[in-house]
């Protein structure tokens, strides 16, 4: 029996060893990005790495167990990258960065965030393409990118989110086609990639939203769409209906 309670000690003592690592872990890679960034307000100023985690910092939210949940720092005055770490925070659900002046590109480890349910990174001065892997998170409900320096194509693998409420893209230099396989988020409220460069026929997988899915705006104003001239203004802006009566 002394040798039970031994090991049953033994294990506690591992598993608090394994919070406190994963906590000081999130506490590093926490403190690793607010070291990338320039912080003239000053809002970071909490973010202490000597503290046993980071649950106690501002503009950061943990759960029960000590591990970071969300990240918010919408309009604080920031600027430099995002570092590829941020992929680290295994539980977290919200990462809101808007308004800032962010630059770089978006890391591709952001698809590891299988916890993330709202990743807000509108206004800043983000380039490159938007990863294909942020399609693997399955969780997320918005996803807002828009006024950014985008480019490259919308990602086909944006179609495996299927639990996205928002995809907000507009006001990029993204080019290509509009993917099909967008037409798989039957959840899609608001789709919304408008001031683009995009080519291309809206797909009618993407159409039919309207009726067999839950999309009450469609923007795709102000691109190079076939059928449409740039220069028309609001050819095709929105589709707004009225909910369908059921038999």
């Amino acid at each position: 029996m002394t040798t039970q309670f031994a090991a049953a000690a033994v294990l506690t003592g591992l598993l608090a060893l394994a919070t406190l690592a994963s906590c000081n872990t999130e506490g590093d890679i926490l403190y690793a990005q607010r070291l990338a960034w320039k912080d003239p307000n000053n809002v970071l100023q909490s973010w202490d790495p000597t503290l046993v985690n980071p649950c106690t910092w501002f503009h950061v939210t943990c759960n029960n167990n000590n591990s970071v949940i969300r990240v918010d720092l919408g309009n604080a005055g920031l600027s430099g990258p995002l570092l590829p770490n941020l992929g680290g925070l295994q539980n977290l659900q919200y990462l809101e960065l808007y308004e800032n002046s962010l630059n770089g590109t978006i890391p591709a480890t952001l698809g590891n965030l299988t916890n993330l349910v709202s990743l807000d990174l509108w206004d800043n001065l983000l380039t490159g393409a938007i990863p294909t892997s942020l399609g693997a998170i399955s969780t997320l409900r918005f996803l807002r990118l828009y006024e950014n320096n985008l480019t490259g194509a919308v990602p086909s693998s944006l179609g495996n989110l299927t639990s996205l409420l928002k995809l907000e893209l507009q006001k990029n230099s993204l080019n290509g086609s509009i993917p099909a396989s967008l037409g798989n988020i039957k959840t899609l409220e608001f789709l919304r990639l408008n001031e683009n460069m995009l080519s291309g026929m809206v797909p009618s997988e993407v159409l039919s939203l309207v009726v067999v899915g839950n999309l009450t705006e469609l923007n795709i104003a102000k691109n190079n769409l076939a059928g449409t001239d740039r220069s028309s203004g609001l050819r095709v802006a929105v589709i707004i209906q009225d909910k369908l009566k059921t038999a």
